[in-house]
C-alpha cells in the first residue's frame, strides 16, 4: 500500500503530517494525518501509536487544527493516526444529501445494505486496513495501541475496541453516540446502511456490546459536557451505556462530567491533554 505525503508542518518539535493512500476496502482515496513526536524524530524512538475518530461532517483535518493535541503527543511520545470520517467523491446517489448519513457520516460501521455495502466497510478499514498501513510504514509499537474519539468518533472508538478484545490497550470517547439504536441520528443510519433488522443494528452499539462483553477486562474513560445540546436532545444517551457497563465485571468506566462545556472543539481542546496522559499512562 503506498503512501502519498501531501503536506508536513513542524510542531512542538515533531511533525504534523498529512498522507492519502487508494484503499482496497473501501474502493477510494483516503487522507489521514499522522503527527510524529520529537521522541521519534529526534531520538528514533519506537512509539505506542493512538488513533482518533473525528465526528459528523468532519474530515481528517479537523481534529489537527482545532484539537491542540499535538502538544501534549509530543509530551508523552505518542503517535497519532486521525483518518478521515467515511470514503468519498463515490457518486452513490443519496451520499451528499445529509450531514448525518452518507458523506462525513460512516458511523465506522461495515454496511451490508446496497449501494452502501460495497464502500462503506469503515469498520474493517479503522480496525484492520489502517492499522496495517500504519504497523508497516510507521515506527509504531504494534502492541501498544489506543482509540479515541468525539461524537460519532466516540461511538466508532468505542466499538472498535469493544468488538475487538485486546487490539486496543486503552479506549475513551468524548461525547459518544452511546446508544444508537435508540437514538434518531443512529436510526437513521443503521436503517440506511443495515437494512431494517435491528438486532442487527445493535452489533454495532456499543450499549448492546457492553452488555455482552466477556473478553479480557478493559477500561472505557467517557467523557461529556453538561451543556451539550445534543445529550439534551437525547442523541448520546452515555446514562445508557454506563448502566450496561456497570453490570459487566469484564468492563470498568471513568466517566467525567463538565460543568458548562459543550458539544465543540472548544470543549475537546480543554480536556484533551487529560485523554492524551490517560492513553499514555496505559500504552507506555
Amino acid at each position: 500500500m503506498s503512501l502519498k505525503l501531501l503536506s508536513n508542518n513542524k510542531c512542538f518539535e515533531g511533525e504534523q503530517r498529512i498522507y492519502s493512500h487508494f484503499s482496497n476496502v473501501l474502493g477510494c482515496e483516503m487522507k489521514f494525518g499522522v503527527y510524529m513526536p520529537p521522541a521519534n524524530l529526534e531520538d528514533n524512538v519506537t512509539c505506542p501509536v493512538l488513533f482518533y475518530l473525528s465526528g459528523l461532517t468532519c474530515t481528517h483535518e479537523n481534529f489537527i487544527q482545532k484539537s491542540g493535541m499535538q502538544q501534549y503527543a509530543a509530551k508523552y511520545g505518542l503517535i497519532v493516526v486521525n483518518p478521515d470520517t467515511s470514503p468519498r467523491n463515490l457518486d452513490i446517489p443519496g451520499e451528499e444529501d445529509s450531514y448525518d448519513f452518507g458523506t462525513g457520516a460512516s458511523f465506522y460501521i461495515n454496511a451490508t445494505k446496497e449501494p452502501w455495502s460495497k464502500n462503506y466497510q469503515m469498520f474493517s478499514y479503522i480496525t484492520d486496513e489502517l492499522v496495517q498501513l500504519i504497523n508497516q510504514n510507521f515506527p509504531v509499537v504494534p502492541t501498544k495501541k489506543g482509540i479515541f474519539g468525539h461524537s460519532m468518533g466516540g461511538h466508532g472508538a468505542l466499538i472498535c475496541a469493544l468488538k475487538n478484545p485486546g487490539l486496543y490497550q486503552s479506549v475513551s470517547a468524548f461525547a459518544p453516540i452511546a446508544n444508537p439504536v435508540e437514538c434518531p441520528w443512529g436510526q437513521k443510519a443503521f436503517k440506511g446502511y443495515l437494512g431494517d433488522n435491528q438486532e442487527l443494528w445493535k452489533q454495532w452499539d456499543s450499549t448492546y456490546l457492553a452488555e455482552t462483553y466477556s473478553s479480557s477486562p478493559i477500561e472505557l474513560f467517557i467523557d461529556q459536557g453538561c451543556n451539550d445540546n445534543f445529550l439534551n436532545e437525547k442523541q448520546l444517551l452515555p446514562e445508557n451505556l454506563l448502566q450496561a457497563a456497570s453490570s459487566n465485571d469484564h468492563l470498568q468506566t471513568i466517566y467525567k462530567q463538565r460543568v458548562g462545556y459543550d458539544h465543540s472543539y472548544y470543549y475537546i481542546a480543554t480536556f484533551i491533554g487529560e485523554h492524551i496522559a490517560y492513553h499514555a499512562k496505559l500504552l507506555n
